[in-house]
This record gives C-alpha cells, sequence and structure tokens, in this order.
C-alpha cells in the first residue's frame, strides 16, 4: 500500500475562520483549532493532513505584500514534505494573493488551492465546508502518479479556476469568484471534472525557486468621464513612483487631449510603467482597433492583453523586484509568465 498523500494548510485568516462577537456586532478572526473543531469530516480523508495557523489571523482586507512574501515562505520550507497545499484566505483580497503567489513560486510542481467562504464555518448554512473539503480532494488529485493541477488555484462553489486569471465579483453569494476570460481548470459535482488542457504542467524536473522580494511602488488608475489633469499629475509626480496599471474603457480606450496625453508621455520618459488593462471583466485590450487607443500605444502605454487588474498589478511589483532594466521589464510584461495572459 502506498504512502498516504500528504496536504498542508494553511490558515491566514477571512470569514471562513470567523465568529459573530455578541459585544461588538462584529465578525472578528478567530483561531484556526475553532475551524478543526467544526469540522470533523477532516479526519475521514485517507490522508495526512496537517495545519499552519498565522497567529495572529489576518482579515484579508489588511493583507499585504509582506503576507505574499511569508506565504510564499511558508510553501517553500514546507514543499518537500507535502504533495499539495490548502490555503484559507479571506475572500476580499484573495484574487490579488493567488496572483502574487503564481508569480513569486517559480516552477511550482504543486497544487496551490486558495478557498475560503462567505459565511463562517461554524454557521449552519456556511459554504466553508464544501470549499475546504474540496479543496483539499483537489490539491491530493493524482494523475498518472503526478499532480492533477500543479498551479496556484481558487476554488469557490464548484468551480476551481487559475489564480492569476481570477476576480472577485459577488459580494452576497456564493458563487464570488468569476475567471471570465480563461475557462475553469475543473467543474465539481458528483465528480471533480478536470479541464486538462487549461492546465499548466511543468516541463522536465525544475527546481521550486520562491521569490521573496516585491516592489508596491505601483498604483491604479481608473479612467472616468470628468476625471481632471490636476489628478494625474498628482498620481504622475507621487515620490518614487515606478509604475501605473491603467483601467482604460473597452478595448483600451482612454482620452487623448493634450492634458491628458502630456501626463503620460511625461511619466514614461522618467521611466515609469505604464500598462493599459481593461475596465471590462471580458475581453482584452488592442490599442491597434480605435485612433484614441493607438495613440497611448504610440506614446509607449504597454498592453496588458486580457489580464486582471489584480494580476497586472501583482506582476510589476514582481518584476520591478527582480528587474532593475525598464527595458527587460517592458519586454516581460507583455510575456506571458504563469498563464496570467493569452
Amino acid at each position: 500500500m502506498g504512502k498516504q498523500p500528504s496536504i498542508l494548510i494553511i490558515y491566514t485568516g477571512g470569514t471562513i475562520g470567523m465568529s459573530f462577537n455578541p459585544e461588538t456586532g462584529n465578525l472578528a478572526p478567530v483561531n484556526f483549532g475553532e475551524i478543526s473543531r467544526q469540522l470533523p469530516e477532516l479526519i475521514r480523508f485517507d490522508l495526512d493532513i496537517k495545519t499552519i495557523s498565522y497567529d495572529p489571523p489576518v482579515d484579508s482586507s489588511e493583507v499585504e505584500p509582506e503576507m505574499w512574501i511569508r506565504l510564499a515562505t511558508t510553501i517553500g520550507d514546507n514543499y518537500n514534505d507535502f504533495d499539495g497545499f490548502v490555503i484559507l484566505h479571506g475572500t476580499d483580497t484573495m484574487a490579488y494573493s493567488a496572483s502574487a503567489l503564481s508569480f513569486l513560486l517559480e516552477n511550482l510542481g504543486k497544487p496551490v488551492i486558495f478557498t475560503g467562504s462567505q459565511l463562517p464555518i461554524g454557521m449552519l448554512r456556511t459554504d466553508g465546508k464544501e470549499n475546504l473539503i474540496t479543496s483539499i480532494e483537489i490539491a491530493a488529485a493524482k494523475i498518472n502518479n503526478s499532480p492533477a493541477v500543479p498551479e496556484v488555484c481558487i476554488f469557490f462553489q464548484n468551480k476551481l479556476f487559475r489564480g492569476n486569471r481570477t476576480t472577485k465579483y459577488n459580494a452576497e453569494y456564493f458563487n464570488a469568484f468569476r475567471s471570465d476570460n480563461y475557462p475553469p481548470l475543473a467543474e465539481t459535482g458528483i465528480n471533480i471534472d478536470f479541464n486538462y488542457h487549461s492546465i499548466i504542467y511543468p516541463y522536465g524536473e525544475k527546481k521550486l525557486a520562491v521569490h521573496k522580494t516585491m516592489d508596491n511602488n505601483v498604483a491604479i488608475l481608473k479612467i472616468f468621464p470628468g476625471i481632471t489633469g490636476k489628478l494625474l499629475r498628482a498620481l504622475f509626480n507621487t515620490d518614487d513612483l515606478k509604475a501605473v496599471v491603467i483601467e482604460t474603457y473597452g478595448a483600451g480606450n482612454a482620452p487623448t487631449g493634450n492634458w491628458f496625453m502630456s501626463e503620460i508621455e511625461s511619466a514614461i520618459k522618467r521611466g515609469i510603467v505604464v500598462l493599459n488593462v481593461s475596465q471590462c471583466p471580458t475581453g482584452s485590450v488592442d490599442m491597434s482597433r480605435y485612433s484614441t487607443g493607438k495613440k497611448l500605444l504610440d506614446a509607449g502605454v504597454l498592453s496588458g492583453h486580457d489580464i486582471t487588474t489584480e494580476a497586472a498589478i501583482t506582476k510589476i511589483m514582481f518584476l520591478l523586484s527582480q528587474h532593475a532594466d525598464r527595458k527587460v521589464i517592458r519586454t516581460l510584461i507583455n510575456r506571458s509568465l504563469r498563464g496570467e495572459i493569452k
């Protein structure tokens, strides 16, 4: 009889591990031991399951890049001892964290599954139990003795998504996440149906490389009717600013008046990387389609293609921390590093 598959559960915080505080009337994080007591089903798995709980737990709205480094380090330190990893995380910033981990964990060959819940696991109608149990199953799944999904993923309400293709779009219902520009990696019902053609599998035996730096001298600028040159100047003249993700209209369009273009051109000449992503959840940036987008392209604005804002900002943080040469960064931004763009 073969060795039991081993899974490490990393509890960082979030709704799945929260309880109601009658004194404040709010939900607050509790210790992971509470989750263990609420989920005796874990002992029925034919798996070797270990847990690590971050103390104190962190609400996802408080997550910073330091948390991503901590998670990457935890996985790196335990990588050779486990077949898969399940990260319990709050939903609000889960897509950011999953995107960041995909870049920090280079040559990943094992599943890293983020999950959580919209209702605390101790509540009768919680979605947390099914999310956690199925995430563990997926993390342990093997195909031809190899991990079924050796990627950083998000599992929520019957669907497994590539982490850096995912966005939280629903704050009320259990189907909290979507991946509009990439199909699910798996869907669950009676069975777990893997979409093998959409999963990235490693070539050869490459050693995991854990990167432990992120540069957050970045900003996100959402274009809107009525945006002013004063706002642009304030943003682009922020001390130590190195990159800006611009959320534009449609296929990558934005105002083209001198008041707008002069700020963009000046920033790019000073070495600030400017990346164009669409405000539309579905579709891709194509700056050659309309004259407004063409002016941005001619000014040196980079296309984000079909990348999510979460993946765009974390990818830039990662690249800025790895490379000082802006030419290298500009080249790598337009290259798919972890399946984040077409």
